[in-house]
């Protein structure tokens, strides 16, 4: 479909969320502004977006309702990224105050269970150590969440993805590095804490970028890893007691999972890229 492209040099979306057929909202960036489209039912137009930064970037967004939706990134100045977070009240996009610890805050994935529920990941750095980022929004403001971290000096952390199946259920999947091992994360909401729970990281340099849940005991989660010289896809089901490691197609050399989808047990989609020494392709993969 067209869309407006209104970056002379960069335009970028990263993520999408559909309420309904006629109301669709897309995020990215266009040059160093945030980039919000807006699908009607007939054209994708752009709505603005606060840009509070010298650069700005979203990378996910949610819609609760016609007059709710969330898009979270960061922003950027003089090198140092701070937490970016701007709600639709239905009229309008606005910034709403986040928190963002740390020399370096970003937030990669966000996720409501209601207008008074939300829940928004990624990472930030301490000068020498990498930490998770969980904020919370209780219906009045964003708030930092206790969050669980790896056992150890991580140099690298980041969570990528997130999903929730209700205000006491949900998922963000992640990586992280400790000099030079690298190994996936998964943790856990439960409606009185986040913890972190095992999880498979098979191979060398696992990575997970992406999570969808449709029950407490139906989970799916996406991303890579290498194996000797090629990238395989990486692909785990949560069946309500352990995360187990599935097998699925890797076409080509190189190959990995950046997103996933499910609307029910028996209908989960996955997309991702691969390629086979030429130009990288995409690929979508449907279970069950």
């Amino acid at each position: 479909m067209p869309t407006p492209n209104p970056g002379t040099s960069t335009n970028f979306l990263r993520a999408v969320s559909a309420f309904s057929a006629s109301n669709i909202w897309a995020v990215g960036h266009a040059d160093n502004s945030s980039l919000i489209l807006h699908w009607n039912g007939t054209a994708w137009v752009q709505v603005p977006s606060p840009s509070p930064g010298a650069g700005n970037d979203l990378s996910a967004v949610d819609a609760v309702s016609a007059s709710s939706a969330w898009a979270v990134g960061e922003a950027t100045d003089s090198g140092s990224q701070r937490t970016l977070i701007v709600r639709w009240n239905g009229t309008t996009w606005s910034q709403v105050a986040s928190p963002a610890p740390g020399t370096d805050s970003r937030l990669d994935a966000v996720t409501a269970t209601s207008a008074g529920n939300a829940w928004a990941v990624g990472g930030f750095s301490t000068g020498t150590a990498g930490k998770t980022l969980i904020l919370h929004w209780n219906g009045t403001t964003w708030a930092q969440a206790a969050s669980p971290n790896p056992s150890g000096t991580v140099i690298e952390m980041i969570l990528d993805g997130m999903a929730a199946v209700s205000a006491s259920d949900a998922w963000a999947v992640g990586t992280y590095a400790t000099g030079t091992i690298q190994k996936t994360i998964i943790v856990h909401w439960n409606g009185t804490a986040w913890k972190v729970v095992p999880n498979p990281s098979p191979g060398q340099e696992p990575s997970l970028f992406g999570v969808a849940a449709t029950s407490a005991s139906d989970a799916w989660a996406v991303g890579g890893y290498i194996a000797g010289s090629p990238e395989n896809t990486l692909l785990m089901h949560w069946n309500g007691t352990a995360w187990k490691m599935m097998i699925g197609p890797t076409p080509g050399s190189n190959s990995s999972l950046t997103g996933v989808a499910a609307t029910s047990a028996s209908n989960v989609w996955a997309v991702g890229n691969f390629s086979s020494g030429g130009p990288s392709q995409v690929f979508a993969i449907h279970c069950c």
